[in-house]
């Protein structure tokens, strides 16, 4: 047996992780599952290519707090329009962020975020951004506070 070190703020924590739309680009969603994981959320990584559908059914069966979307090819637009509706719609209430190359061209990351944002995303990342910056915006959408941020240790 091992002793893993898990933060006691995000221990049972569910988020829904997955690449959207036509998009098969899987680096990045690898990369954020283990840094999640090793935050000690518990990840529900949908894989590429996932629908609005999936990513609303996988956020209904395990009772997710967070839908993180990435989208690398450019699209990301068109594949999230009308994802809030779905996700209202099933009665979700749930922290929302998309993050990768968001948009064909994508000059003006500020005009992007302000596009993500009027489509109902609390959280709108570039494709540079670190884990761990949104890792900590998690922690803060989720209200974790610093007294539940203590860890534990779990013998796995």
């Amino acid at each position: 047996m091992t002793d893993t070190i898990v933060p006691r703020s995000t221990m049972g924590r569910t988020v829904i992780l997955g690449v959207i739309g036509s998009d098969a680009h899987v680096v990045g969603i690898t990369i954020l599952e283990h840094a999640l994981s090793a935050a000690g959320f518990d990840v529900v990584n949908l894989g590429v290519k996932s629908s609005q559908d999936e990513f609303v059914a996988a956020a209904t069966e395990h009772e997710a707090e967070a839908v993180l979307v990435s989208s690398m090819y450019g699209h990301a637009r068109q594949d999230c329009e009308g994802l809030h509706e779905r996700i209202s719609d099933a009665g979700l209430d749930v922290v929302t962020y998309v993050g990768g190359n968001l948009a064909v061209g994508q000059d003006d990351f500020d005009q992007t975020r302000a596009t993500f944002e009027a489509m109902g995303f609390d959280r709108v990342f570039d494709a540079e951004t670190d884990p761990s910056e949104a890792i900590a915006a998690l922690e803060r959408d989720l209200q974790l506070t610093s007294g539940e941020s203590e860890t534990v240790r779990v013998n796995t």
